[in-house]
């Protein structure tokens, strides 16, 4: 299963997804052994209800006629009142509800860290996955999928397990008795009802399923759409598409309500057809329990007997044609929910993988090459040499590779020959977990999370202590700012830190890596949002602890890498030149040319 699956779409709803299911619900073996006890009682005590009342029906009728009175029983002395039997029903009544709390409650525990366990291992299992999976993702739709998944699992153990497997303990029950007490005709309508209703049940619910998922589908697209028209606010308001979001957004509504309207119809048919089913095995019974009466083969207890025992089976029978219809919704939704799982990143350790035996920090790249696509090659035999506690610029037009390079060095993915070695470890060879510990990253387009500009640096040690956080603050040049805050650092930043400028944002980004203290940093256009003022602030900052660190720099503005070590020019995925400023400088190539363009820009500017 490859990364653009992001969502799934099920053609045919299976049931082996129980058998995932399975492993997460004996954490509480005990717990499910009582619960399926109290399961087991509560059904003896509902079946055993109607044969209390039969024998209280005929010991009042029979008293009543004895004493005269065959229309009324109630100046019939208090004596003849069968009191035992009496108590005795309100304690089986008593004991069905008891009985049926604790086998919820008991229950209960099992459902709820079966979903806790499984939504977290979906959650740990997304983060684990490549690059390439992310950035194919719907974000809006996979959350969907996750929430529903997890819904679903609720759904499916509390009626699969409290209201499927009870109510077919007790129709069994009832056939049993039936045969055994009364007519056999008794047992046969509700054996052959039973038969009509679950096959009608399933047969239409198998018809309505593509409603369903269809109505699902729609729902996911529509919220993937207002997810993303949100996030991107800025960029609609820039262009004033709202009406053409709202329009695209009502489509996808549209779609959602025909899936709806055709499944609320074909729902209409589903009740009228198990109505229909439940009515005539009702009449059917009564109408044979009354001619035993009437031919004295019955007693009139007999009569409110299986009165009560047919009404006692279609109700929760009834019921149990909107659980299943819900079963195969949730099904459904817990299947998708397994798919993601089943997604396997493009990037994993080896079997063999050790962590980084961390030294001094030197990089070096070995004829790389790489393609995020077949037909076409993003490098091209790269080879470049970083030692330890140096800094290496890398520069070139747009798409030449240069952020590339900062990917492959996170193993965000995987190259299709050569090698790329931190002190002398080839990073295949080590955990992905060691290797991005050590390396430290400014990206050129920094995404905050919603919450303050204190918790966001914070980010890059969660143990950290608030003084090295205010270091970090302070070495970032964000402490001038940050006292003008009317909440200081309490300040939130925003969805995607939208109420920060570019610069405040990358600001908060540095001293998120310097409150890291990796000993690589990677510098991805980290002040490409910056004023000149503030641009120089941040680079005596980035001087500053990139003093004992060994530094890649990925430059647009040549101005800010003329202290580089060594300057590397990438031109269509090659290396075309290497060396420090004033030596490409007096190449008079590449890298002169570019110098020459920029400095032309900075006087027309200052003009």
């Amino acid at each position: 299963m490859r990364p653009s699956e992001t969502s799934v779409d099920i053609k045919e709803v299976s049931w082996t997804s129980l058998k995932d299911l399975i492993p997460y619900l004996f954490e509480f073996k005990l717990r499910i052994f009582l619960a399926l006890l109290c399961l087991v009682a509560a059904k003896l005590a509902s079946v055993g209800l109607p044969f209390i009342l039969k024998d209280i029906v005929d010991q009042l009728n029979g008293k009543a006629e004895v004493a005269g009175f065959s229309n009324s029983i109630i100046s019939e002395p208090l004596v003849l009142l069968p009191l035992a039997l009496l108590l005795a029903y309100g304690v089986v009544r008593f004991s069905n509800v008891l009985f049926g709390e604790l086998r919820d409650t008991l229950f209960g525990r099992v459902t709820e860290r079966a979903m806790r366990r499984i939504g977290y291992k979906v959650f740990a299992h997304l983060h684990s996955l490549d690059l390439a999976f992310h950035l194919n993702r719907r974000t809006g739709g996979l959350s969907r999928e996750i929430e529903r998944g997890v819904q679903g699992i609720s759904f499916l153990m509390r009626f699969m397990i409290f209201n499927i497997i009870p109510t077919f303990l007790e129709i069994g029950m009832v056939i049993g008795l039936l045969a055994w007490k009364y007519d056999n005709g008794f047992a046969l309508i509700v054996l052959f009802s039973v038969i009509a209703y679950v096959g009608f049940s399933v047969l239409a619910t198998e018809l309505r399923t593509k409603f369903v998922r269809e109505a699902n589908a729609a729902e996911s697209r529509s919220s993937t759409r207002s997810v993303d028209s949100l996030l991107n606010f800025e960029t609609v308001k820039y262009f004033t598409n709202e009406s053409f979001e709202s329009e695209h957004y009502d489509k996808e509504l549209a779609s959602w309500e025909v899936a709806k309207r055709r499944n609320r119809l074909t729902l209409f048919g589903l009740n009228g057809g198990q109505s229909l089913i439940i009515a005539v095995a009702t009449t059917s019974a009564m109408i044979l329990a009354a001619s035993n009466v009437v031919d004295k083969n019955m007693t009139l207890g007999d009569f409110v007997l299986i009165n009560a025992l047919m009404m006692q089976i279609f109700v929760p029978l009834n019921f149990l044609g909107f659980v299943y219809r819900e079963m195969k919704g949730s099904m459904a939704n817990i299947e998708a929910m397994f798919a993601l799982l089943k997604v396997q990143p493009a990037v994993v350790d080896s079997d063999n993988a050790k962590p980084l035996a961390l030294k001094s920090g030197s990089i070096e790249f070995k004829d790389v090459d790489f393609a995020y696509h077949p037909d076409r090659n993003i490098l091209n035999g790269v080879s470049f040499n970083l030692p330890a506690k140096q800094k290496l610029a890398i520069v070139g037009s747009s798409g030449s590779g240069k952020s590339t390079i900062m990917k492959l060095l996170f193993r965000f993915y995987d190259i299709q020959s050569g090698s790329i070695l931190i002190d002398g470890q080839n990073i295949k060879d080590i955990t992905q977990e060691s290797l991005r510990r050590a390396i430290g990253v400014v990206p050129q387009d920094t995404v905050l999370f919603n919450t303050s500009i204190y918790e966001n640096i914070r980010y890059g040690d969660v143990n950290a202590s608030d003084e090295a956080i205010w270091a970090a603050i302070r070495m970032a040049h964000l402490d001038d700012f940050i006292k003008l805050l009317p909440e200081r650092e309490n300040t939130m930043v925003g969805e995607r830190g939208l109420k920060l400028s570019g610069g405040e944002k990358q600001r908060v980004a540095i001293a998120r890596t310097i409150l890291k203290r990796p000993p690589i940093i990677v510098f991805d256009e980290a002040t490409s949002s910056l004023d000149s003022r503030s641009e120089q602030s941040i680079l005596r900052a980035i001087d500053e602890i990139a003093v004992n660190h060994t530094s890649l720099v990925i430059a647009h503005r040549l101005s800010t890498i003329i202290d580089a070590d060594s300057i590397i020019v990438l031109d269509q995925g090659k290396i075309v030149e290497q060396g420090k400023h004033t030596e490409l400088l007096l190449k008079n190539a590449k890298y002169a040319q570019m110098w020459k363009i920029q400095q032309e820009q900075r006087e027309h500017k200052q003009d």
